[in-house]
């Protein structure tokens, strides 16, 4: 609400600035709404282009996360809407970009159609009636760079959608780092100064009377001047027309002492993007100082339904369960990278770290093959570890997400759908070095698969888990629920080890309903986290039962990650 207040506070303010001031009242004669509707577009496209770029710092994004800064849940919360609150100002730099357009191509018009003869420095357009579209839009450089950048954000917009980064993140990836000439394209729109306004308010109130150059041009003067203008009035001012009201307000004639000057703005597009530019630029050299060293690979390890497991060390490396990092294989891709939800942290006593990743595209095809010997490998039904010389790998982070929280309930429900499991296993992982240091109490963890494979990815982990809190009197800490969704029929986790998931393997799809009353019921009038990882299917339901009453004075508070 406060940024969309602060949009239309800015477009309102700069739309009554350009219709009602003084200084713009002879560009106003003769440009009309457009000005109007230009400018206050422009203000809104600045102060987005502004904002924009803040939600892409992720380091400070992730100290501001983990510092006692900002010791509110509810303002870290806030934090992790960082990527919606990116969508949003991107797409309304493009509606407003196609106002502020439109707005212009007015302009353009009303530059030829509406020449001011007796203002020539105000005019964009050589003579009234000259076709001046096309020269203003490639000839002066606010036009020029005005088509580039339009044509630079329709290619960022359109690979945007959902479409494309599902079926070719490259293109998504490539095009979206056009934004730096988007940035230095708008720079140079704003220096071209077409738009003036009067500098000498005083000498020359907007619409004031002349007698100078009233007598210069043998002009005649409004009755109303003649006795106070004698020398200047040369023949009789028309009956039928009445005097301008610019002329005479309150009684009160208002005089020219010289004539009207006219003066480019100072570009104010600099104040707004120079501070959240450099800001950007700063970050990622930081982050490129940060990473440039390449992590060791200690182990890779095939898992069934086309999943990866890649463990590494690196020196002086620290996370958070439920952070996330960034790999960057020069071999795969030389400027392509992508972010990987971290299943292992490094502890005081173990430097290891890891991830998980499924293979579903070309970067990460391309990466599985550089890993992994070429053999039938994707038949075996137990995990394969192999050794080899691996390539250079570059581990970019780590960065914040919303499942740190995780642990700073007392009560957190943890749902995750097939490799959307990945943050959680990061939990797991910690609270299987140690749960007593956490304020986490009980957690209930759902995990949805269509294959019973994909349970092989975390069922040692979950065994331990449930064994050590076991061994600790403590078997009430973790709810295990699994469910298969796809089967045809009564199906186990192979293995005898695995005895304590089978018996908390269920067929179907959870009752989320009865689940949140039961969950509700078990711990009354307490705040329980949810933390969903899985398709937007699930994560709406969830939601909107986080957000419904109940009679047990519960409290849900949802946190969601998402695929997309």
């Amino acid at each position: 609400l406060f940024w969309l207040s602060l949009n239309v506070w800015f477009f309102l303010k700069t739309f009554l600035l350009y219709y009602q001031g003084l200084q713009y009242y002879y560009l106003h004669q003769m440009l009309g709404l457009g000005l109007c509707v230009s400018r206050a577009s422009a203000s809104v496209l600045n102060l987005n282009c502004c904002l924009v770029l803040l939600p892409m710092c992720r380091v400070l994004l992730a100290f501001l996360r983990g510092s006692q800064k900002v010791a509110s849940r509810k303002t870290r919360r806030l934090l992790d809407k960082s990527k919606t609150f990116h969508v949003t100002c991107g797409v309304t730099i493009c509606i407003f970009s196609v106002l502020h357009v439109a707005a212009h191509l007015v302009n353009a018009l009303n530059f030829s159609e509406n020449y001011n003869e007796d203002f020539p420095s105000i005019n964009a357009a050589n003579y009234r009636g000259e076709v001046s579209q096309l020269y203003l839009m490639f000839v002066l450089v606010p036009g020029l760079t005005g088509v580039i950048m339009v044509l630079v954000l329709f290619l960022m917009c359109t690979a945007s959608t959902y479409a494309i980064r599902v079926s070719n993140y490259d293109i998504f990836w490539y095009t979206h780092n056009l934004f730096f000439v988007f940035y230095m394209l708008l720079m140079l729109h704003v220096s071209g100064g077409v738009l003036k306004y009067q500098t000498n308010l005083e000498e020359h109130p907007p619409g004031c009377f002349n007698p100078n150059k009233t007598l210069r041009e043998n002009m005649t003067v409004p009755k109303a001047f003649e006795e106070l203008f004698p020398d200047y009035t040369t023949e009789p001012f028309p009956e039928d027309l009445s005097v301008p009201e610019p002329f005479v307000q309150n009684n009160f004639m208002r005089i020219c002492s010289e004539e009207p000057k006219f003066q480019s703005h100072f570009p104010e597009t600099w104040f707004w993007i120079s501070g959240p530019l450099c800001l950007y630029c700063v970050e990622r050299l930081y982050r490129y100082i940060r990473s440039n060293k390449p992590v060791t690979i200690t182990s890779v390890i095939s898992h069934p339904s086309n999943v990866l497991e890649v463990r590494m060390i690196k020196d002086d490396f620290k996370a958070r369960p439920g952070q996330y990092v960034i790999l960057h294989c020069p071999r795969v891709s030389a400027l392509e990278s992508h972010p990987f939800t971290l299943t292992r942290c490094p502890t005081d006593t173990k430097a290891t770290f890891g991830v998980h990743l499924k293979v579903v595209g070309d970067w990460t095809e391309r990466f599985r093959d550089l890993l992994l010997l070429h053999s039938n490998q994707d038949t075996e039904i137990l995990p394969i570890f192999q050794q080899r010389r691996y390539p250079k790998l570059y581990v970019d982070g780590p960065f914040g997400s919303p499942f740190e929280e995780s642990l700073n309930y007392e009560v957190s429900l943890c749902v995750a759908g097939g490799i959307g499991v990945t943050p959680f296993a990061s939990v797991l992982n910690t609270l299987l070095d140690g749960w007593k240091r956490y304020k986490l109490r009980r957690l209930y963890f759902i995990w949805v698969c269509r294959d019973i494979e994909s349970f092989r990815w975390f069922a040692d982990l979950l065994c331990m888990l449930h064994n050590k809190l076991w061994q600790e009197n403590r078997p009430d800490y973790i709810n295990i629920q699994l469910y298969l969704s796809q089967t045809d029929g009564i199906q186990k986790i192979i293995g005898e080890k695995y005895q304590a998931l089978n018996s908390r393997l269920l067929i179907g799809r959870p009752r989320w309903k009865l689940l949140f009353d039961e969950i509700a019921k078990c711990n009354r009038r307490k705040t329980i986290g949810v933390f969903c990882c899985g398709p937007n299917k699930i994560s709406k339901i969830l939601h909107k039962l986080s957000n419904s009453s109940n009679s047990y004075g519960t409290r849900f508070e949802y946190n969601k990650e998402s695929f997309s």
